[in-house]
């Protein structure tokens, strides 16, 4: 079965945005930490948070797409852009 991989990109000048959600995300990923290999910030050119990577492993694409679309930053209007797509570890560690 592969993982999904959800790369979600912060639309231009949301730091603020982010910051004052950032509480409620990190519960509900706290939430459905038994579905996460590995997540964390994408940051930009100064260091900055500025967008989102996370690899799941649930049974199928349409669970990846749902936790995607309950995450908080993704309700509160974070995202520019969000990429869902399957994934197969080859290096790594996260088979």
């Amino acid at each position: 079965m592969p993982l999904f991989v959800l790369h979600c990109v912060d639309k231009p000048n949301a730091l603020e945005l982010r910051m004052a959600t950032r509480e409620t995300h990190l519960a509900y990923i706290a939430a459905g930490k038994e579905k996460l290999k590995l997540a964390g910030p994408m940051l930009d050119a100064d260091g900055n948070m500025a967008g989102s990577m996370l690899i799941l492993d649930v049974a199928d694409l349409a669970e990846a797409e749902d936790f995607a679309a309950n995450d908080p930053y993704r309700r509160a209007g974070l995202f520019e852009r969000v990429d869902v797509h399957p994934f197969k570890a080859t290096l790594g560690g996260l088979d």
